[in-house]
C-alpha cells in the first residue's frame, strides 16, 4: 500500500478578542408621530407594545453596503488596526438586493482591505452572533488573522411601510466588530442552533415583505431565549452573576426585559445593565447587537472590560448567543 503524505494543519492562537467596535445609521430619524401620518398608529400604542419611540430610516440611495461600510472604517479606527492586516470580511444580512455580488467583498474593497476572505452570512437577527462565532473559530484555526464582523441591513427595503404590525418595529444600520488572536480568551464558544420547524412564523410574503406572526415570535422568545443564554454562559464557565452586560438582540422591549427577567431569576445580579437600544434604533436585525454595543460603549454603560452577554434569535428561527469582554 503506498503511504500517503500527512496533510498540514494550521493552528492558531488559544483565544480571541473583540479589538474594536463601530456602528452606522441613517441621518433621517422617523418618529412614532411621523409614521402615525401614513398608517393607523399612535405613539402610546407602539411604545407600549414594542417599546420604540424613534427609529432611523435610509434614504433611496443609501445602500447596505454604504451603511456596512461606515461601520467597518469606524471599528477599525477605534482598534488603531490598519485594513491591511485585516484578512478577512464576514457581512451578516438578510436583505441585500441580490443574492450576487455579495456584500462583504464590495465592503472590503471600500475600505482599503485588499483581497480579503470575503463572505456574507444569512441567520436573520440572529447573524452578527453567528458572524463572531464563525470569526473566533477560523482564528483559533489558524485559518485566519483578523476578522472584520460587520452586522448590516436595509429592512425598509423589504417592509410593508402600510404593514402597521412591521412597519413600525424594523429600521436600517450597521454595526461592526474587529475580531483578533489572545493570549486568553476573551471571546467564549457560540451556542446556537435552529428550529426549523417554525419556519413559518417569519418569512419573506410574496419573496417581498417581511412577514411574522407576532404572538408566536413573542412567546417564542419570551421562553426559549433565556435558556440559550444560559447555556453560552456554561459553556464559558461562567455563571449568571459573573454578566456585567446583557445585549440581546433588539426586537422589542418587552422581549428583552423578559430574557433579562429570567436570568435574574438564575442568579444574574440586578445591577446588570440591560441594552434597550430598541427604544432610538428600532429592530435592524443582524446590526442590533453591535450597534447597541457601540452605543453602550460611548455612553459609558458598557466599560472596558465587563463580561458581556450577547444572545441574537430570528428567522429560521435560528438563534446564538457568546459571552465575551467589552474592549
Amino acid at each position: 500500500m503506498t503511504n500517503r503524505p500527512t496533510l498540514r494543519q494550521k493552528q492558531g492562537p488559544s483565544g480571541t478578542r473583540i479589538l474594536g467596535v463601530g456602528s452606522s445609521q441613517p441621518d433621517r430619524v422617523v418618529t412614532n408621530d411621523d409614521l402615525s401620518q401614513v398608517i393607523d398608529t399612535n405613539d402610546q400604542w407602539i411604545r407600549e407594545r414594542v417599546g420604540i419611540i424613534e427609529r432611523r430610516f435610509a434614504d433611496k440611495d443609501e445602500s447596505l453596503v454604504d451603511m456596512a461600510v461606515k461601520a467597518g472604517a469606524a471599528a477599525l479606527a477605534d482598534s488603531g488596526v490598519d485594513p491591511s492586516e485585516v484578512d478577512t470580511v464576514i457581512v451578516p444580512n438578510c436583505t441585500m438586493p441580490s443574492q450576487i455580488p455579495n456584500a462583504a467583498a464590495q465592503v472590503a474593497d471600500r475600505i482599503g482591505i485588499k483581497a480579503p476572505g470575503a463572505f456574507d452570512l444569512n441567520a436573520a437577527c440572529a447573524g452578527f452572533c453567528y458572524g463572531v462565532g464563525v470569526a473566533s473559530d477560523l482564528i483559533r484555526a489558524g485559518s485566519s488573522g483578523k476578522v472584520l464582523v460587520i452586522g448590516a441591513e436595509k429592512l425598509t427595503d423589504s417592509v410593508d411601510p402600510l404593514d402597521r404590525s412591521n412597519a413600525i418595529i424594523f429600521a436600517d444600520g450597521a454595526g461592526a466588530v474587529l475580531i483578533g488572536g489572545a493570549d486568553e480568551a476573551e471571546i467564549g464558544p457560540v451556542t446556537w442552533g435552529s428550529a426549523g420547524d417554525q419556519v413559518d412564523l417569519i418569512y419573506m410574503r410574496d419573496d417581498k415583505y417581511i412577514y411574522q406572526e407576532g404572538q408566536s415570535v413573542f412567546r417564542w422568545a419570551t421562553t426559549q431565549i433565556a435558556p440559550i443564554a444560559l447555556r453560552a454562559l456554561e459553556l464559558s464557565g461562567l455563571e449568571p452573576s459573573d454578566v456585567d452586560v446583557l445585549i440581546p438582540h433588539q426586537a422589542n422591549l418587552r422581549i428583552v426585559e423578559a430574557i433579562a427577567k429570567k436570568l435574574r431569576a438564575k442568579g444574574a445580579r440586578e445591577d446588570m445593565v440591560v441594552a434597550d437600544d430598541i427604544r432610538y434604533s428600532g429592530n435592524t436585525s443582524s446590526a442590533s447587537i453591535p450597534i447597541a454595543l457601540d452605543h453602550m460603549r460611548k455612553a459609558g454603560t458598557a466599560k472596558k472590560g465587563d463580561i458581556v452577554l450577547a444572545v441574537g434569535f430570528g428567522a429560521g428561527l435560528s438563534y446564538a448567543g457568546q459571552a465575551f469582554i467589552c474592549p
